[in-house]
């Protein structure tokens, strides 16, 4: 985000080859750095240190040589392993052996989904998506539903047990009592039919949005199989 320019040694001459504007900064990412002393020592800058020092100290010859040191270590350690029978197993890329080519284990190339995808991290070098789960409220919405229907079916099972259990003692009112009785733990609830019609017409709701649901992930779905299609 800031000027470059090309300085010519032969004539002296400095001509500008980059100047972002204020609009360009403003559009810059913000950077978000693992802390050094939290990096592995195979991460990018602890295992590149001693070259960008150099780099930023100017000494070209001096970085020169940090970089021969760093790949001379990764050619004897390539060649121990082979020598040992030891496979290399990349932590978070994977080989493609119809291609030869190498890709990232964790690749999401389904397209961006505005109702669901909150935002894109990464953790432990593993890119995720923060997700809304529309599903899984939906789910929950419906349980709450399904819970009403159930302490409804069981009010109306304490109205049957009290009602036979006001009748005069008999053979036949115990084996009714029997038939239909319920926790004695399940509260009354108040008599009021409109919350009833209420939840009948959540569950409607329900069947609604999950079916809007599937209409989504079918479009999704789609989309996904377009953009491996040119992907690939």
């Amino acid at each position: 985000d800031g000027e470059v320019h090309i300085n010519e040694l032969k004539n002296g001459n400095t001509e500008m080859f980059w100047n972002p504007t204020s609009e360009v900064r403003r559009q810059r990412l913000k950077r978000h750095i693992v802390l050094f002393e939290e990096q592995t020592d195979f991460e990018s800058e602890r295992l590149w240190q001693h070259v960008t020092s150099a780099i930023n100290k100017g000494d070209q010859h001096k970085a020169t040589q940090e970089k021969f040191v760093l790949e001379e270590e990764q050619r004897n350690a390539a060649r121990e392993r082979r020598e040992n029978g030891t496979e290399w197993k990349p932590l978070l890329f994977q080989h493609d052996t119809t291609t030869n080519e190498w890709h990232y284990k964790y690749e999401d190339l389904r397209p961006w989904d505005p109702l669901n995808d909150i935002a894109q991290f990464e953790k432990d070098g593993v890119l995720q998506t923060m997700e809304r789960h529309l599903s899984t409220r939906m789910s929950n919405h419906k349980t709450t539903c399904i819970n009403n229907q159930m302490t409804r079916h069981k009010r109306s099972a304490k109205d049957c047990r009290r009602r036979k259990t006001s009748d005069q003692p008999s053979n036949h009112s115990q084996n009714t009592e029997s038939s239909c009785s319920t926790p004695e733990s399940v509260q009354e609830l108040s008599d009021d039919d409109g919350k009833y019609l209420w939840f009948e017409s959540l569950c409607a709701q329900c069947g609604k949005e999950m079916n809007h649901l599937k209409e989504i992930h079918s479009a999704v779905l789609s989309l996904q199989r377009a953009q491996q299609d040119i992907h690939r």
